[in-house]
């Protein structure tokens, strides 16, 4: 398989693992509608809000949509597209290192995405799709890291959107770019919807409706013998002859066919033969998926989409909102998690709203958008507003303290919640199955494993029994079974314990030490 290189790519492709997981803090007066609707906008890096989100959402995500920036060189625009930003610089300088200041355009461009490719490929459903908007200027490098990352196999389509409508005859080349792409990764599409509305029923066949179907084949005489010989309708006697290319069917076929009533016969020998192909014969309901997205669809319309909620220009270059409604229905047909990691203006989320409303299906989104002037004046304006519509609603967060601080011991504004989260992902790599509020000791079962947190936040350092941070005899004792008749192993978190290593391998329990032994999944 062709590999990528580029300079900075060794201190890139594992930085994912390094990036610390922080704790997130939602703000009341930004969040709007009902806080509870499942929808989450996150402002802060998305290198690092991912990695926040992950212990929450790893898995679970059905469809990750992004638009990152093309690299155009243009820093003109207010999502400044030359990967350029200050806070991109600090962070490939930090690293990098010396390395960074070699860095062409491309370089910088490659750092930047890998990493965040890398932890949105632990986001995804095992059935869930990948779309990411991009041009030529790096369309042949994402595909090669995106091959890496997410494998070839599953691969599916480069697709092709007709993003301008006029020719531009500004292009130094000559040539008017009017497309973009789209590459997508992950499951098959679902397919478009099959147009059943064409299937009539004129002649009153008892099979039902049917529509006129091609017999033409597509085979030469050498290739296909049997495929090629004069049709002769039985009654009129009428040669047809036979088509350059042979028929679809083998004489045998065709005789079944006529004896069926499943041919229509034209009147003149210069016609041709059609089938009836029925409806109730149909077993997939949908068809073939166009490589051609957004017909009659233009940047500009995107443009449009956010204007009428502004009355006025606050945002360049947005998608389209039918756009990505179109690529959400192929890889949410059922519903579920949608997430855009370079938000923008939130085009991603206006979509899965109106959608949602449209075919009844729900589907949840999670945004992250690091610049806190678009994020805050454009994206969180304007689904305040889709949500009022809708009777949705989201919670607004920014991204906290670390979970540990730099001795690796865990952090004094982390809470129960926050740490039990964190810990069953750890130990399972999967989220935890629903939100523990400290109330006792279990926070969740995971293939045959039970497992408990014993933390007091305000004595974290100090050990100590009366706490009840410590795994002693008689709180092990007191430990809630997960369920009747659980023979599973138990794997108990706390910052200390009492108890000697046979007795815990005879009640088939682990210690695991708080901080020290919390490994990553």
């Amino acid at each position: 398989m062709p590999t990528l290189d580029w300079i900075g790519k060794k201190a890139v492709v594992n930085h994912h693992r390094e990036v610390p997981y922080r704790l997130l803090h939602c703000d009341k007066a930004k969040s709007a509608g009902d806080p509870d609707a499942g929808n989450l906008l996150v402002q802060g890096d998305n290198l690092e809000a991912l990695k926040a989100l992950l212990p929450y959402y790893a898995g679970r995500v059905k469809c990750i949509y992004i638009d990152p920036p093309y690299n155009t060189g243009n820093e003109g625009w207010i999502y400044n597209d030359n990967v350029n930003s200050p806070e991109i610089k600090a962070w490939l300088g930090k690293t990098v290192g010396k390395e960074a200041e070699d860095l062409s355009r491309h370089d910088k461009w490659l750092c930047m995405m890998y990493p965040r490719l890398r932890l949105l490929r632990e986001f995804l459903d095992d059935d869930g799709i990948l779309f990411v908007s991009i041009d030529d200027i790096e369309a042949r490098f994402l595909r090669i890291i995106l091959d890496d990352i997410f494998h070839p196999t599953n691969f599916i389509a480069q697709l092709i959107w007709k993003s301008r409508q006029n020719k531009d005859n500004r292009n130094v080349t000559g040539v008017s770019v009017d497309h973009e792409y789209v590459l997508a990764y992950g499951a098959p599409l679902r397919g478009e919807d099959r147009k059943i509305e064409q299937y009539t029923n004129a002649d009153g066949d008892l099979r039902g409706p049917w529509v006129s179907g091609n017999m033409v084949g597509l085979a030469t005489a050498d290739r296909r013998p049997n495929l090629h010989f004069d049709l002769i309708d039985p009654e009129t006697k009428i040669n047809y002859g036979c088509p350059a290319m042979g028929w679809r069917f083998d004489r045998k076929r065709i005789a079944q066919m006529i004896s069926e009533g499943r041919i229509l016969w034209p009147t003149s020998s210069s016609g041709r033969p059609r089938q009836k192909a029925f409806l109730y014969e149909i077993q997939q309901k949908y068809t073939g998926f166009s490589s051609l997205v957004g017909e009659g669809v233009y940047t500009r319309d995107g443009t449009k989409d956010i204007d009428k909620i502004f009355g006025e220009r606050v945002f360049e270059f947005p998608k389209p909102v039918a756009l990505i409604k179109q690529l959400l229905k192929q890889a949410t047909p059922e519903g579920g998690l949608v997430l855009d990691s370079f938000a923008g203006s939130g085009t991603t989320a206006q979509a899965a709203l109106e959608l949602a409303e449209e075919d009844s299906v729900s589907r949840n989104f999670v945004l992250v958008e690091m610049n806190a002037k678009v994020i805050e004046d454009v994206a969180r304006k304007r689904l305040e507003s889709v949500s009022k519509s809708s009777g949705s609603g989201f919670r607004f967060c920014t991204l906290g303290e670390p979970l540990f601080d730099e001795q690796g011991s865990v952090d004094a504004a982390v809470t129960f919640p926050n740490l039990a989260a964190h810990i069953f992902f750890c130990e399972t790599g999967s989220p935890i199955p629903k939100r523990a509020e400290g109330k006792t000791p279990f926070i969740g079962t995971f293939r045959g494993r039970a497992i408990y947190l014993l933390y007091a936040p305000d004595l974290m350092g100090i050990a100590s029994e009366e706490a009840g941070n410590v795994l002693t005899a008689d709180l092990l004792d007191r430990l809630p079974v997960p369920d009747e008749g659980f023979e599973g192993v138990r794997v108990v978190y706390a910052e200390g314990c009492t108890i000697p290593d046979d007795v815990l391998r005879e009640r088939a329990v682990t210690f695991k030490q708080v901080p020290y032994q919390i490994e990553g999944p």
